[in-house]
């Protein structure tokens, strides 16, 4: 497995229809990563059984409710339980002080550190790097500030081939043989070519969250070639007009972007309240994107079962 995204949270503006607000989980190398967080989120988690603590890094797109609400509730939990690890929180510059002035009213002081990054919401940056990923960030176009997320795995080391490793063959030398090097004995000749002994690396992949935004195609030679594009899809075409009056986006518009940003799938979310049935915008985006899908909550999508 290599990228997973599980759904926690797919409509807008507020809860209906049996969906929450936007938030979803993206796993990757067994590292867990939070996208938006709207209320109710920590419920999701501990319905899917999420283990909190494990979620060292929280992505805030914007400051509208239903993409932060949830955060406080989180954060809290995480120090009722005892956290003592630190936690990076990325998000646009007001977010620290809602923090900050909740925590001084309620006399809380957290367990951990929560370490706030401000995110330039207006360029394209990257903004955290661990040993499996880069993360950049996606200028959108929405009423307030908004930034989606890029992430990209980095490049993987090649793959062992145990039946080939003799009997007490040194870590030192399977550490080269994965970075693509040679074994050489003292006389500087090759023992081991480390095309003999390893598998190619497995694939890299990239997923772009793009969570409200209105049909803006600057976006696009930023999130080229993605493997997976969840887009915000709050209105059908029928209502064009009023998605761009509210900075949003309709379902053939999302499938537009994804079309031609050459992405190899289209994930979509951030449903109107309006829209009980969620069929006919799958259709609806499908009849310019043929590989789009509905982003439903607890759904997984791997990207290794797509590529």
């Amino acid at each position: 497995m290599s990228i997973k995204v599980k759904i926690l949270g797919s409509n807008s503006a507020a809860p209906a229809h049996k969906r929450n607000q936007t938030s979803q989980l993206l796993t990757i190398e067994g590292h867990l990563y939070l996208m938006d967080c709207g209320e109710g989120t920590q419920l999701q988690l501990k319905r899917y059984r999420v283990p909190i603590q494990r979620i060292n890094n929280i992505f805030i797109s914007h400051l509208h409710g239903d993409h932060y609400l949830g955060i406080m509730g989180l954060l809290s939990t995480m120090h009722l339980m005892g956290r003592k690890k630190p936690l990076n929180l990325y998000g646009p510059p007001g977010l620290a002080e809602i923090i900050t002035l909740q925590l001084k009213y309620s006399e809380t002081v957290f367990n951990y550190q929560v370490n706030f990054h401000p995110v330039d919401t207006k360029a394209n940056k990257l903004i955290h790097e661990d040993d499996f990923i880069r993360v950049y960030t996606i200028p959108l176009n929405h009423r307030i500030p908004c930034a989606g997320f890029l992430f990209a795995e980095k490049p993987k080391k090649r793959r062992i081939i145990k039946d080939k490793i003799p009997e007490g063959f040194s870590v030192k030398n399977i550490i080269k043989l994965k970075n693509g090097e040679d074994i050489y004995d003292g006389d500087g000749n090759i023992i081991y070519h480390h095309t003999q002994m390893t598998l190619p690396p497995k694939r890299v992949y990239k997923y772009a969250f793009c969570s409200d935004t209105k049909y803006d195609e600057s976006i696009i030679p930023i999130i080229q070639d993605a493997d997976m594009l969840y887009h915000e899809t709050t209105f059908m075409e029928e209502h064009e007009d009023r998605a761009a009056n509210t900075y949003h986006s309709t379902t053939k518009q999302a499938a537009t972007i994804a079309k031609k940003a050459n992405v190899g799938m289209l994930l979509m979310g951030h449903f109107s309240i309006r829209y009980k049935e969620l069929e006919p915008l799958k259709y609806e985006a499908q009849s310019i994107f043929p590989n789009s899908h509905l982003a439903i909550e607890g759904e997984d999508f791997i990207l290794d079962d797509i590529s």
